[in-house]
């Protein structure tokens, strides 16, 4: 559909009409809330035009999976467990009233927040932009932030607003929100009315792991950084950047400085940011947060000798630990595969060192898809129409890939195994 409208709409472009390829790109881009962009969106789309990628993205940032359990609530039906559990996680965790209770949350939490993104925004742009001028900046980019898009209607992106360090602090902070999961902020206000005497576990492992991302990542891109990206800043606009740089790489795709001058450490750091990604349930993408965290739970059990994996003194069914251990194998599988097709179809018969630094791109341009994160080192543009087709599978698969995988081991988990295979050991390590 979004495709459709930007092939057939009037009004949505600025000189000539993007092709089938591109239609296709811009649309799955802001369904999957990526911010990948074929071409520059300030000059080459018009109000309409850009109202319309806007609506695309706020639809893409509800979720597919909370979308389907809206339409099958719409037809007083009632979800299957299955899909309640990958839309929300497990059913224990689930607010009173179901899947109809949290599409009121989801509401009510996306329209709240981004309502006031905009009006803080509004009032920091008016200065510059007047009271008219900052309006539809304000409320774009509060969306987008909140939906982990990374579009931006400014011709440069953030990269002019790198001293706006208001601005960068309530785009920051809407990343922060959308990537925190809508079970999260319903936990949290059950606890703050008393309905709950604690928050769940996943709560508390989300929250924990997202400090520990942002504050383990931000002095790692100052040290790295100082010097390069952020030397033409003072003090404080160089730490809040470096912050900024922590932030965005989970799942927005805001960018104040240009990824193809950064330091080698910080391209590292950056694509496993990108690789882990938001919360579950959240607008971003990713391997999520809490996967990582139990693979590095995982990783400590076994050096301390424990075959269970606890957290907060509570253990984490091995099911579940089993199922975030195949995310991870899925996401890299899927990664190696769409990196060696990209170089396959798009590095040109030039010398081995223009090659390589067209692969260090393309590595950078896939993990951005598949992490559905709209970063990118100015790639985007140059990529061939078969090169262009594999990162909209990507971001596809990068949106509901893990929700897919998800259901297909929650089916399978269920199934009762009428008779088990003889055991023989295989050395490892």
């Amino acid at each position: 559909m979004g495709t459709l409208g930007f092939l057939v709409l009037p009004g949505l472009w600025i000189g000539e009409r993007p092709g089938f390829v591109d239609a296709l790109f811009m649309a799955t881009s802001a369904v999957c809330v990526t911010g990948l962009s074929v071409f520059d969106v300030s000059s080459r789309m018009t109000f309409p035009g850009q109202l319309w990628l806007l609506a695309l993205i706020q639809l893409g940032g509800i979720g597919i999976v909370t979308l389907a359990a809206l339409a099958a609530a719409s037809l007083g039906r009632r979800t299957s467990l299955e899909v309640e559990e990958v839309a929300v996680g497990p059913t224990v965790l689930m607010p009173e009233g179901g899947v109809g209770a949290v599409v009121r949350s989801v509401a009510r939490v996306t329209l709240t927040v981004e309502a006031l993104g905009a009006l803080l925004l509004w009032l920091d742009w008016r200065g510059s932009l007047g009271n008219a001028g900052a309006l539809w900046p304000a409320l774009f980019h509060a969306i987008s932030a909140f939906c982990n898009a990374g579009f931006s209607t400014f011709r440069d992106g953030l990269a002019t607003h790198a001293g706006d360090l208001p601005a960068l602090a309530v785009i920051a902070l809407l990343i922060i929100a959308g990537g925190l999961g809508f079970l999260v902020f319903e936990d949290l206000q059950a606890r703050l009315r008393g309905r709950r005497r604690r928050v769940t576990l996943h709560t508390r492992l989300v929250l924990i792991t997202t400090a520990v991302l942002i504050a383990g990542a931000t002095p790692l891109y100052v040290f790295f950084e100082w010097n390069h990206t952020l030397a033409g800043h003072g003090f404080v606009a160089r730490v809040a950047n470096a912050a900024f740089m922590a932030v965005t790489p989970r799942t927005a795709g805001f960018n104040t400085i240009d990824y193809t001058q950064v330091t080698n450490p910080s391209l590292v750091l950056t694509l496993a940011l990108m690789w882990i990604g938001g919360s579950p349930g959240s607008t971003a993408g990713g391997v999520k947060t809490t996967t990582a965290a139990l693979l590095a739970l995982l990783f400590l059990a076994r050096l301390r000798g424990r075959t269970d994996v606890s957290f907060a003194n509570h253990s984490v069914p091995d099911a579940t630990v089993q199922r975030a251990v195949g995310l991870a194998v899925v996401a890299i599988l899927l990664l190696f595969a769409f990196v060696f097709m990209l170089l396959w179809v798009e590095l040109p018969r030039a010398s081995a060192a223009l090659d390589r630094e067209h692969f260090i791109q393309l590595v950078f341009e896939a993990q951005s898809a598949l992490g559905t994160v709209g970063l990118s080192m100015n790639k985007t543009a140059d990529l061939s129409p078969p090169g262009r087709v594999l990162i909209v599978l990507l971001m596809f698969l990068g949106r509901v890939g893990p929700l897919a995988a998800l259901e297909a081991m929650a089916r399978r988990s269920r199934r009762k195994q009428p008779y088990r295979l003889g055991r023989e050991d295989v050395l490892v390590g």
